[in-house]
């Protein structure tokens, strides 16, 4: 198994990880249209460098997590949530979206939080599961929240204490 690393983000990792957006792009997990070009910019003011960790694998990007407060409430600082994981089709199999997770868990609790949340699609099988094996409960359904190729697909509301 090749070794691989997780680290900050940098500005420099724009362009690669815009590319990586594009290439994971999917049903199975995207509420959004498949990106066409011109494709807007990957960091902007609510996508900060500093909102993701990035693994590197065999020398090159491999996949990447966002984690960011779940929102700006002074209430509600001690929570951080998920908001986008990815690991590029080449890279699978390498527990680099688990070594995400882990190291998302980490940044939160040095960031002070106690509990850590995401939001998946309820047909996305395989990212359930590895959420579940990493300690995330489901604590909410919206049955049908989405419309995604003409089916209704439930928003699953997981999360987990640190």
């Amino acid at each position: 198994m090749a070794r691989h690393f997780i680290r900050p983000a940098e500005y420099t990792d724009e362009r690669d990880l815009r590319d990586l957006d594009i290439r994971t792009w999917s049903p199975l997990h995207a509420v959004t249209p498949k990106p066409r070009p011109p494709y807007d910019p990957f960091f902007d003011s609510r996508h900060r460098p500093e909102d993701y960790l990035v693994a590197d694998a065999d020398g090159r990007l491999a996949g990447y997590i966002r984690v960011a407060p779940a929102t700006f409430l002074a209430s509600n600082a001690h929570v951080r949530q998920i908001q986008g994981l990815a690991v590029d089709d080449w890279a699978r199999g390498r527990g680099i979206a688990r070594a995400l997770l882990r190291a998302a868990a980490d940044a939160a609790r040095r960031q002070g939080a106690v509990r850590l949340t995401l939001r998946v699609l309820g047909h996305n099988a395989p990212a359930r599961a590895l959420y579940e094996s990493e300690g995330y409960a489901v604590e909410g359904v919206l049955p049908g929240e989405f419309l995604l190729e003409g089916k209704p697909v439930d928003d699953v509301l997981m999360g987990r204490a640190l």
